[in-house]
Formats: structure tokens, C-alpha cells, sequence
């Protein structure tokens, strides 16, 4: 089972330069045409299912723009016999 995760885009600091787009291996990155940020830039943002946390687009945000979430998955012992 692949590994989920999520990104956080401080959009005080995008500037929409599509490197973590380019970057994504799993292609789950786009801008988001529909909205601006407060200083006039297209945002990205994940479009759809498929990101594993992988963090490599926020080693390539220049501006420290990307914060990344991996969903942590507990496991137990097993069982015993």
C-alpha cells in the first residue's frame, strides 16, 4: 500500500512557478487557474489522488512556499502463536 500524503501551499509565498509541478513523480500538482494569490499569482495545489509525501516539491520551491503531510499508519504487533 503506497504511502499517503498532502500539501500545505503558503500562498503568502507561491509566486506559481511550476517547478513543483514539474518536479511531482506522481503528477498530482497543478495550478489552480480559478484563484490569485493576495499578491496576483496562480497557486498550486493537488488535483487530484495519488500523493505520497515524497516532499520533492518542496525541496525545489524556492521560496519555502510548500509544507508537506505524511498520513503516519500505526501497526500493531503480530499476533503471537
Amino acid at each position: 500500500m503506497p504511502a499517503k500524503g498532502w500539501i500545505e501551499v503558503n500562498e503568502m509565498h507561491c509566486k506559481g512557478c511550476e517547478l513543483c509541478v514539474t518536479a511531482c513523480p506522481q503528477g498530482v500538482l497543478e495550478l489552480d487557474m480559478s484563484r490569485l494569490t493576495p499578491k496576483g499569482y496562480h497557486p498550486t495545489h493537488i488535483y487530484k489522488d495519488g500523493c505520497t509525501g515524497c516532499a520533492i516539491c518542496a525541496l525545489v520551491c524556492p521560496d519555502a512556499a510548500i509544507t508537506v503531510y505524511r498520513e503516519v499508519v500505526k501497526r500493531t504487533a503480530p499476533a503471537v502463536a
